[in-house]
């Protein structure tokens, strides 16, 4: 299991809760590794701008790219999520995310922003990702900016993609399951119990 260092997310964090459920894990930007690793967890905090700079600096949009070409398993996790969309718009500015996804992340339209707290969300019935969790389990967001919308139809591997929402001021996109591609909008390393629970079922899935 390899969480991808290109300078930006909760490293540490990410890496003591993916062994806490029970992975073998590598913090590393190294290509060979990435590619080659069971899983691939790709964090990241702070402005959509500098985690694709981030990214790119290590081919990052790359290795993503060959992962999921070859159904190989990747998670994304916050800005990490947001940066699999197509763009991103902060502050009025426009960057390029890594156009896994159609659409364009945004700020959210409340009266309260950021988006900090325990927060529950809607998860489709056959979801593997939140498979066993309650309906009220809540999961830590940290954010401003989210995908409001879905785009995508058809999605990876010929699977219908499977979206998870959640609200705060209006609807957005709290998860996804894609084929092989996965995302939160939320952290799970920072949700206890549920957190640990659905990165198992994650990693569950891995080959």
């Amino acid at each position: 299991m390899v969480i991808l260092d290109y300078g930006s997310g909760n490293l540490r964090s990410a890496e003591r809760a993916v062994e806490r459920a029970g992975a073998d894990v590598e913090v590393t930007a190294d290509p060979h590794a990435a590619l080659e690793a069971d899983g691939l967890v790709v964090p990241g905090v702070g402005a959509f701008s500098a985690c694709m700079a981030g990214l790119l600096s290590v081919s990052g949009e790359k290795i993503i790219g060959k992962r999921l070409a070859g159904g190989r398993p990747v998670l994304g996790i916050c800005v990490g999520m947001q940066i699999l969309f197509e763009r991103g718009v902060e502050h009025g500015e426009e960057a390029a995310g890594t156009g896994e996804w159609p659409g364009t992340v945004d700020r959210l339209e409340a009266d309260v922003l950021p988006h900090m707290g325990w927060n529950t969300v809607r998860a489709p019935e056959d979801s593997q990702l939140f498979a066993g969790l309650d309906a009220d389990t809540r999961f830590y967001f940290v954010h401003s900016y989210a995908a409001r919308s879905w785009q995508l139809d058809s999605g990876l591997a010929g699977q219908q993609p499977k979206v998870t929402w959640a609200n705060h001021g209006q609807d957005f996109v709290a998860a996804v399951e894609n084929g092989p591609l996965w995302a939160t909008q939320f952290h799970p390393e920072k949700s206890g119990d549920a957190g640990a629970h659905l990165l198992r079922n994650w990693l569950g899935t891995l080959a």
